[in-house]
């Protein structure tokens, strides 16, 4: 999406500042991630709020922090695994139930927990996400208090990201339940600022971590390692974020304004991936959903796409915008499934864009209107 004009001035106003922030972020940004979450019924200290210069220095630091094996859900974001393997941590996908993504089965975590202790592991971390990427779905509110009943109860700490939470399509009629309001020590929040504050270009994420001494000491080897790293945020860009987590009228208008076109896009992309024969949970939030292209197979064999990779490779030529494949998500190679990105379908220019999102009908739009014609077609011929 375009730039916010009053973020890009504040930005600019500030781009004097040539020091980056301190390790974990300077006292005006970790205040106003603190009332951020504040104002999200997650209270706390601003000296409990790290930074980092995106989602995944931060993830690799925390998951540094902790010890022992790491748990995910499959499918998970595609950055997830590769950061536990790169600090060499054993880890484990646990399926997700029917209803959602995101979020662990709960009786397929106890029993993975108990098979990897079987062999020796040491399960310690999960990480989850209610509001999920690459699903687009938001776990209801049971499942969530659930499976994290279940992780805890086995002496699991939990990473709950939250990154997508502001980009539900429809917030009135979507009870979203933080994992940190029901297991409020054993939960740290992390959000990449990227998924609704600021443009991606200005990488800033942040985590809340509980208010317990063991949480403290997680806290200050995070930052220990975040140092190590030299991950630091930009000095203009924590000045921009801090003014996005304070949500100026401005801010929370074209939140509003984004997950109201993202609402009315991604279901008419939706209607087109069933109307092809695949599935797809109807997306919830974010700018993408998840296609399983498995009742299509023989159709696309004939076209010699027989797993996710090829997929990938045959979707985004024929999209023109990548198509990731569910391997990059954790899902089996064989499995065809593929996450959709919306964005493309809003316009190919800022002026277009900024036009998508002024509209009332969005979908009349003539580049919107050509643009999901053209997604059909793809599906179309699969039929």
């Amino acid at each position: 999406m375009p730039v916010l004009p009053e973020l890009a001035a504040v930005l600019a106003a500030a781009s004097a500042r040539t020091r980056p922030e301190p390790p974990g972020g300077g006292p005006v940004l970790r205040e106003a991630a603190r009332g951020y979450w504040d104002r999200r019924g997650l209270h706390g200290a601003a000296g409990g709020i790290a930074a980092a210069p995106g989602a995944q220095p931060l993830l690799l630091a925390l998951i540094g922090a902790h010890g022992g094996d790491v748990l995910m859900p499959r499918p998970c974001p595609a950055a997830w695994m590769p950061q536990a393997r790169l600090l060499g941590r054993p880890a484990y996908h646990v399926p997700t139930p029917a209803e959602c993504g995101g979020i662990p089965d709960p009786y397929a975590l106890l029993e993975t927990v108990r098979r990897v202790r079987a062999e020796g592991g040491r399960p310690k971390l999960l990480l989850l996400s209610v509001v999920d990427d690459p699903t687009a779905t938001v776990a209801p509110p049971e499942l969530v208090r659930e499976a994290c009943e279940a992780a805890v109860d086995e002496g699991l700490h939990i990473i709950s990201d939250e990154t997508w939470r502001d980009t539900v399509h429809r917030p009135r009629d979507t009870v979203l339940l933080s994992p940190a309001e029901m297991c409020p020590d054993d939960v740290t929040v992390i959000a990449d600022l990227s998924g609704a504050l600021v443009p991606a270009a200005w990488p800033v994420a942040v985590a809340r971590f509980p208010d317990t001494p063991r949480a403290a000491v997680r806290h200050a080897r995070t930052l220990d390692i975040l140092t190590a790293l030299g991950a630091l945020v930009a000095g203009p860009v924590a000045h921009a974020a801090a003014h996005a987590l304070g949500e100026p009228d401005s801010v929370r208008d074209r939140i509003r304004r984004a997950a109201a076109l993202q609402t009315e896009v991604a279901a008419a992309a939706h209607r087109a991936v069933l109307g092809s024969g695949a599935l797809a949970r109807p997306p919830q939030a974010g700018r993408h959903l998840y296609a399983d292209l498995g009742p299509l197979r023989s159709r696309l064999a004939d076209l010699g796409v027989t797993d996710s990779m090829e997929l990938e490779e045959y979707l985004t030529d024929r999209l023109g915008a990548p198509a990731p494949g569910g391997h990059r998500f954790g899902d089996e190679l064989g499995a065809l499934r593929v996450r959709l990105g919306t964005g493309p379908l809003l316009g190919a220019t800022p002026q277009q864009q900024t036009e998508s999102l002024a509209a009332a009908k969005p979908l009349e739009l003539p580049h919107v209107a050509r643009a999901l014609d053209d997604f059909a077609a793809v599906f179309a011929e699969l039929r």
